[in-house]
């Protein structure tokens, strides 16, 4: 089964989200490379903030990953991504407001992110540290990827 990848930038809450998705409880960390979990691909902030390795995210998605997940912090809206990024992936691609706990007000600025950078409606909210929207996110996608999964077993006759 094609895995659930995680982008946005550092400290945006993606090795919080992946562990939860995972079903995984580990201390805070950073994300050095890419790590291949259960069910996600964790990308590490610097394959997002550094242009040059583009190629290297796009690569691993078109190769492994079933859906995206394009991640926004709220309580730290930084726009570090190009209009359009979300395009380029020929998977869904999920925005996912973070931190959803913490600065409210900036909840308006971060749906504003996911539509300039190309990714449509629903939008997830979630808070690790409460566990809102976990579970309603985890069910999503996994459900697309199942689905997704199911019709490519059938058109190649499996």
């Amino acid at each position: 089964m094609r895995k659930i990848m995680v982008i946005g930038t550092g400290k945006s809450g993606k090795t919080a989200l992946v562990d939860a998705i995972n079903g995984e409880k580990r201390p805070p960390r950073k994300t050095q490379d890419m790590i291949f979990g259960k069910y996600t691909i964790d990308v590490p902030g610097a394959y997002l903030e550094n242009p040059w390795m583009y190629k290297h995210l796009i690569s691993a998605a078109q190769n492994n990953a079933g859906h995206i997940l394009i991640l926004v912090d709220q309580s730290n809206p930084v726009d570090k991504y190009s209009h359009g990024f979300a395009k380029v992936f020929r998977y869904p691609v999920t925005g996912v407001i973070t931190k959803c706990d913490l600065h409210p007000e900036n909840e308006e600025t971060c749906r504003k992110q996911l539509k300039y950078i190309g990714v449509e409606e629903p939008y997830f909210r979630v808070s690790v540290k409460t566990g809102e929207g976990i579970e309603e996110l985890k069910e999503y996608v996994l459900k697309d990827i199942i689905e997704r999964s199911k019709k490519h077993e059938i058109h190649n006759g499996r």
